[in-house]
């Protein structure tokens, strides 16, 4: 397994309210995507930004799923262009069946 994660430095900009309505809106887009295992939503509030976690069966659907074209859109729905972070994940425990 592949994970990404997904920064939005938010500065002036973060509003833990609007991201949370956020998050729970785009639930639905990614329910059930090909070759995506899981993504997490989080805020940090103290640093006001949002940090998604995303894991993927393979270190090419993660890479395939952050073009050009996605980074510009999830620009314009957060306000600013994420940093990604691409890592190999060793190991992954899943309590909740």
């Amino acid at each position: 397994m592949f994970g990404v994660f997904v920064t939005f430095d938010l500065g002036a900009a973060y509003d833990a309210e609007r991201l949370s309505h956020l998050a729970q809106a785009a639930v639905p887009k990614f329910t059930g995507m090909p070759g995506l295992v899981s993504k997490t939503f989080t805020l940090d509030d103290a640093a006001r930004r949002a940090v998604n976690f995303y894991v993927w069966e393979t270190e090419q659907a993660a890479r395939g799923f952050f073009t050009e074209a996605t980074l510009a859109w999830v620009t314009g729905v957060y306000g600013a262009r994420p940093t990604l972070q691409f890592v190999a994940i060793a190991a992954r425990v899943e309590n909740r069946a």
